[in-house]
């Protein structure tokens, strides 16, 4: 290996190691601000690929989520409980359903986004120069391009 390549390594697998753990610890103290009431991530996650994605079957769900399908089994038992997701038949294979987000699950996930939001846009303002959370403005867009690579 040449030494540029090692050292672009390094460089790499530092960025890696900082914007994991930015994204990490943001991640964590967004969740300690919530509402304690609101349910779990797993729930949350299963709510915003619904709102996002549209109908899915469960194993779409799964796949996407990278759950267990006896987790989501219990998930949305939960949810449907609750009335935040309806559950159909698909109308192309009985033996299958197809899942899909309510009112009220869109409200629950409106809540706690508008509340980690509120939380986030006063310390962003707090903590930030202008110039700053423009160049986070920046670098959230890019975090979402790796995301969705």
């Amino acid at each position: 290996m040449q030494p540029d390549t090692v050292h672009a390594d390094a460089e790499l697998a530092d960025l890696s190691r900082r914007v994991r753990e930015g994204v990490g610890r943001l991640n964590w103290r967004m969740r300690s601000e919530a509402d304690h009431r609101i349910p779990g991530p797993a729930v949350l996650a299963v709510l915003s690929r619904l709102y996002r994605a549209g109908t899915q079957t469960p194993t779409e769900l799964a796949e996407a989520e990278r759950l267990q399908p006896q987790s989501l089994t219990r998930i949305l038992a939960s949810l449907t409980l609750r009335g935040w997701v309806d559950r159909v038949p698909d109308p192309d294979d009985r033996r299958r359903s197809r899942v899909s987000i309510t009112a009220d699950g869109l409200t629950v996930l409106r809540r706690y986004s508008s509340q980690r939001e509120r939380w986030l846009a006063a310390a962003l303002e707090s903590t930030l120069s202008p110039t700053e959370r423009q160049l986070l403005r920046l670098a959230a867009d890019l975090l979402i391009r790796v995301a969705d690579s």
